[in-house]
């Protein structure tokens, strides 16, 4: 008995092992490699295989969709601190001159305010001087303010990508204030008392108008070059043609203009040419040319030439973001002596005028931009300030 219990008690601990080792494979088989392994498990296998593999390409194209999606969001929506992909904005201007030609077949119009400020002070001596600083005879003291509102509307249009024509049509109000300090006439013993006496004028101004071709196509960085050729008319009314009141003089006894001219009275043609280099983030550019104002027939003074100008400027012009950019720019200008018959009138003397101009610019939409300018006078000759509101809209006409 003896052997048979442990006999009995050895085949139950192998039962359990075998119930064990059953349990187990049916909770998670595990395949054998060998030849006998059933064709269902080994197809349930490859099966599973097939499937991770799927699972892990199309989580690959996942990814490179989802990296895809970030780029593409990256460049329309930069994060903040970091710069966007797309094209900077055009440059703010601050001169006459556009930065960058107008495309073919597309028409801009482009209203614009300007007001500016100037004033000066003047001593006149009418008399003769006997012994230093003491002069006989009138001395006229006064100081002239004036103030001008320029509202103009330019029209460019593409002839080709490399050719645009502009014109640009003026409507003047000027406004201008004489203030004459006390004085006494040594002739007559009269004082003359403190006076102030204002004029204005208003109407068309000189309208402008020329071409503008970009003369070369840079491949690499060198700059663009553009020339230019304006025409200024005399549509506005000239200093010759206002009225003048013989009762209304100066202390010194010159008639005073009852009415200010809007326009100067003389044709003048302007040739230049402009480069603009571009280095990012910034674009630099400047312009120099040259105005032949032409003489004309004063009736009473003869042929009067009030002489050429030669200008130049140059700034440049920082993109800030994708809609908005800020420029600063100096501009002067060289006025030669006025003449008359050909001689110099005597006194005459060249006048320097130069400003310095700041410009922002921002796109409102595709198509429509507003830019606002301020220059402030460098020389005696220059306005105080100057003020500017530009709002171009491109408007395509024909196909590209």
């Amino acid at each position: 008995m003896p052997g048979h219990g442990k006999t009995i008690t050895a085949c139950a601990w192998l039962a359990l092992m075998l119930l064990s080792i059953n349990a187990l494979g049916a909770e998670s088989p595990i395949p054998s490699k060998g030849k006998n392994q059933p064709e269902q498990d080994r197809n349930t296998v490859s099966g599973k295989r097939v499937s991770e593999k799927k699972a892990t390409a199309e989580g690959g194209e996942a990814k490179k969709e989802l990296r895809a999606e970030a780029q593409t969001s990256h460049v329309h929506e930069p994060p903040v601190g970091q710069p966007g992909e797309a094209k900077a904005p055009d440059i703010a201007p601050i001169f006459d001159q556009p930065g960058v030609l107008t495309p073919k077949g597309t028409l801009v119009l482009e209203p614009s305010l300007q007001f500016s400020n100037s004033s000066s002070n003047r001593v006149a001596l009418s008399g003769y001087t006997i012994i230093p600083s003491f002069t006989i005879g009138l001395i006229d003291v006064r100081n002239v303010n004036s103030n001008t509102y320029v509202a103009a509307l330019t029209t460019r249009y593409g002839i080709t990508n490399r050719l645009e024509f502009e014109a640009r049509v003026p409507y003047v109000y000027r406004s201008d204030s004489t203030s004459f300090e006390p004085t006494t006439d040594p002739n007559t013993g009269n004082r003359i008392p403190a006076s102030v006496f204002s004029a204005d004028g208003k109407g068309l101004g000189d309208v402008e108008f020329g071409p503008r071709f970009q003369l070369n196509q840079p491949g690499g960085e060198g700059p663009y070059l553009i020339a230019s050729l304006r025409v200024k008319s005399v549509t506005g009314k000239d200093p010759f043609e206002v009225p003048t009141a013989s009762n209304v003089t100066s202390p010194s006894g010159v008639p005073l203009q009852t009415e200010l001219p809007t326009g100067s009275g003389f044709w003048g043609i302007q040739p230049g040419i402009s480069a603009i280099f571009s280095s990012d983030p910034a674009v630099f550019f400047g312009t120099v040319s040259y105005m032949w104002n032409m003489e004309r027939k004063v009736e009473g003074q003869g042929r009067l030439d009030p002489g050429d100008t030669i200008g130049f400027n140059f700034g440049v012009g920082v993109a800030l973001n994708e809609k908005s950019s800020f420029s600063i720019g100096y501009d002067h200008i060289v006025l030669g002596k006025p003449k008359i018959n050909g001689t110099e009138i005597p006194g005459s003397i060249i006048t320097q005028v130069g400003s310095l101009l700041f410009g922002f610019s921002y796109k409102l939409t595709e198509k429509t931009s507003v830019n606002f300018s301020i220059g402030a006078g460098l020389t005696p000759a220059a306005s105080n300030v100057q003020l500017t509101l530009r709002l171009p809209t491109s408007f395509l006409l024909t196909g590209k």
